[in-house]
């Protein structure tokens, strides 16, 4: 029973562990991860992670970024794909192409990158919109 509970808690530890690229790192090559990351030192390629990436402030990506949050201090250069926010703090400089679902700018941050916000499209009525076009037209029949 006690070591079924012991078994579990060391499962889900794994998953929720952070990489961390310390300052003084660099780092040359694809990176593909199920953790978050956090980099203070420089990436020279692509990071694929379903998880959180943060950028401090001496931290340096040339590359393509691909996960769900991204929170940028440092220096970010390259295609930049999150499926969810990017935060940029005052300190942030980004520059590239940018998809992201939602997007938060601190005054001072520097950004020059197309950006495309990949957001929940909302559905629309087409009842209601096919009920108006048709009343329209029915007007239109009686004025003629």
């Amino acid at each position: 029973m006690f070591a079924e509970n012991k078994k579990k808690k060391i499962i889900s530890d794994t998953f929720n562990q952070q990489n961390t690229i310390a300052k003084g790192t660099t780092i040359t090559g694809d990176i593909i991860s199920d953790g978050d990351f956090r980099i203070e030192g420089t990436i020279q390629g692509n990071i694929k992670t379903p998880g959180k990436v943060v950028l401090g402030k001496t931290g340096l990506i040339n590359g393509t970024l691909t996960a769900a949050n991204a929170d940028i201090e440092g220096k970010f250069s390259g295609k930049l794909m999150l499926t969810d926010t990017l935060s940029l703090r005052s300190s942030a400089f980004v520059e590239g192409e940018v998809e992201v679902g939602k997007f938060s700018v601190e005054p001072g941050a520097t950004f020059n990158a197309t950006c495309s916000m990949k957001g929940a499209v909302k559905q629309l009525d087409t009842n209601n919109s096919t009920k108006a076009v048709r009343s329209n037209e029915t007007k239109k029949e009686q004025f003629a």
